[in-house]
C-alpha cells in the first residue's frame, strides 16, 4: 500500500487529491492547521510558527505534497519586508523544512515522489506579483535543484497554476463580472478548478510519470505559454 503525505490537507485542491488517493485504497496522512473535510487514514495538526517542527513520522512515504501557499496581491511600493518574508516563510521555508523532516521516509521508497506548487506569475510577468512570484520563483529553483540532488531515488517536480476556483481565490472571484473578466484573460477562458490540479498532482505522484523528475507542469488555462487573443 503506497503512503501519500499531504501538508496543507485543508486546501481545496489537496481535499481533491486525498479524495483520489483514498478511493485506490492507498494510505493518505494529512497534515494541517485544521482537520481537513477528506479522507484521510491519519491526521496530524501543524501551525506553522517559528521554531514548530513537523511531526516525526515512522516507515516509508511514498509521496509528500506541499500544499500552503498565498496570494498576496500588492504594488511593489507599497510592499513591506514583512510582505516577502511572510510569503517566503510560507511557500518557500515550510517547503524546505517539510522535505528536510521526511527525506529519511522517502529514501526507504522505491518510488518517492515530491510535488511543490508555484505559479504562472513566475513565467509570466503580471503586476502586483512581486511578493508571491519572489516566493514561487525560489520554489522552482528548489525543484529542479532537489530533482538533480535527489535522483535517482526520489521525482521532484512542480505544478504552476494560473487563479484557480479555491476559497483563497475567494475575493478575486466574487462577482460574475470579475469570473468572466478573469476567464477572458486565459486562452481556454475559463477558471480552473481544484480537480484540474488534483489530476496533475496524482499523476505526478503516480509511476504513470516514472520518468519525469525537475519539471514545472502548467495547469494554467494556456496563460503561460500562448498569447491570449
Amino acid at each position: 500500500m503506497k503512503t501519500t503525505l499531504l501538508i496543507g490537507a485543508s486546501s481545496a485542491v489537496a481535499k481533491e487529491v486525498a479524495k483520489a488517493l483514498f478511493a485506490k485504497n492507498e494510505r493518505v496522512i494529512s497534515i494541517s492547521r485544521n482537520e481537513p473535510d477528506a479522507p484521510f487514514t491519519e491526521f496530524y495538526e501543524y501551525t506553522p510558527s517559528g521554531e514548530t517542527s513537523f511531526p516525526k513520522l515512522e516507515g516509508t512515504i511514498d509521496g509528500l505534497v506541499y500544499f500552503p501557499g498565498s496570494i498576496n496581491l500588492k504594488p511593489f511600493r507599497g510592499l513591506k519586508e514583512n510582505d516577502f518574508l511572510n510569503d517566503f516563510n510560507i511557500n518557500v521555508l515550510g517547503a524546505i523544512k517539510s522535505i528536510q523532516t521526511y527525506t529519511p521516509n522517502l529514501q526507504l521508497s522505491d518510488k518517492a515522489s515530491i510535488v511543490l506548487f508555484s505559479t504562472v506569475a513566475v513565467q509570466t510577468g503580471m503586476p502586483f506579483h512581486a511578493s508571491i512570484a519572489v516566493s514561487k520563483g525560489a520554489i522552482e529553483g528548489l525543484t529542479r535543484s532537489l530533482a538533480a540532488e535527489f535522483a535517482p531515488k526520489i521525482r521532484v517536480n512542480c505544478v504552476a497554476p494560473s487563479l484557480t476556483h479555491t476559497p483563497m481565490a475567494e475575493r478575486l472571484l466574487s462577482t460574475p463580472e470579475k469570473i468572466e473578466a478573469s476567464a477572458n484573460r486565459h486562452p481556454l477562458k475559463k477558471i480552473g478548478e481544484p480537480k484540474d490540479l488534483a489530476n496533475m498532482v496524482e499523476f505526478l505522484l503516480s509511476e504513470n510519470s516514472s520518468w519525469i523528475t525537475g519539471q514545472i507542469m502548467h495547469v494554467d488555462g494556456g496563460m503561460g505559454s500562448i498569447k491570449n487573443a
